[in-house]
């Protein structure tokens, strides 16, 4: 594997810190954009908001990921969450492409961060890369989030966007959540539990990441999930199953919607997406299956 120089965008969150340490173990170099005075070799200031970048960090680098982002579960969804969603994501981009359009020698790739949501609610349809874009908060969100790339592939740069799922990681992210409810026994369905979820192992996204910098061939919308999207009543079964813990209370739509207010309608919402471009594109998973995911997760020591 040819030596790179990547920076990354969001690195110290669950899935930046992964890529930084897997990047690093096998000799790679990696530059980090931080949101404050770079104070370290290897660092580069940058501000989302105001859409500034030190380009001269970036000099020489092979590749851009861009991963940064105000987290959609963090909050319930008020006005202004809802803004700063959308700012953080749609404004960085715009920031992070223009930078990459503007240097003399532009990396070969950037890898921008998407998500599923693009698709909204598919119910039990099957979606991949070809099914248009869907309605509602996020969906819009994605889209615009996507769209705020255009720099950089309007000047020649090859640009990818890492459409990715739920997560499915001991510490952070979504299914961080689950696994301290379901060890206290307290995991249960939630609604009806019919509703497709699209996962995807940490491990597996991480070696999918590194797999689209190198892919010369792929650019555009790119589904990081894992082959086989299971429904929420499966996962549920999975959880107590592997941690040896019932999984018999239930979340009411009701009761989850009066909680989470809007987002209530994701949570409840059904995405069954399939990888098909990272699968034609030659991308092996892992971890392709619920169960094995969940146990990987276990597994993660770092």
């Amino acid at each position: 594997m040819r030596r790179m120089r990547i920076a990354i965008t969001g690195s110290t969150g669950l899935i930046g810190t992964a890529l930084v340490r897997s990047l690093r173990a096998d000799g790679h170099e990696v530059v980090r954009l931080v949101r404050r005075e770079a104070r370290a070799r290897g660092e580069v200031s940058w501000d989302p908001l105001r859409q500034t970048v030190d380009t001269s960090g970036l000099a020489g680098c092979t590749g851009v990921v861009h991963l940064a982002g105000a987290g959609v579960g963090d909050h319930r969804w008020t006005p202004s969450y809802k803004k700063e969603i959308r700012d953080s994501r749609v404004l960085g981009t715009a920031a992070i492409a223009e930078a990459v359009a503007s240097l003399d020698t532009p990396p070969r790739v950037l890898v921008s961060g998407s998500a599923i949501g693009i698709y909204g609610d598919t119910g039990d349809r099957l979606a991949d890369e070809g099914t248009p874009p869907g309605q509602g908060f996020l969906a819009g969100v994605c889209q615009e989030w996507e769209d705020a790339a255009a720099a950089a592939a309007e000047a020649g740069v090859r640009t990818v966007f890492a459409r990715t799922g739920l997560v499915v990681a001991r510490e952070g992210g979504a299914w961080g959540k689950l696994f301290p409810l379901f060890r206290a026994g307290l995991g249960g369905r939630l609604g009806n539990g019919r509703q497709y979820w699209s996962f995807i192992a940490l491990q597996d996204h991480v070696a999918a990441l590194r797999h689209l910098l190198e892919a010369d061939d792929v650019a555009g919308p790119v589904n990081l999930t894992a082959p086989h999207p299971v429904t929420n009543r499966q996962v549920t079964e999975v959880m107590g199953r592997v941690l040896h813990r019932p999984a018999l209370l239930p979340a009411p739509a009701p009761l989850l919607r009066l909680a989470l207010g809007e987002m209530a309608t994701d949570v409840l919402g059904s995405q069954r997406v399939v990888p098909r471009r990272l699968l034609d594109s030659g991308f092996s998973f892992t971890f392709p299956d619920v169960e094995s995911a969940v146990r990987a997760a276990l597994a993660d020591t770092h």
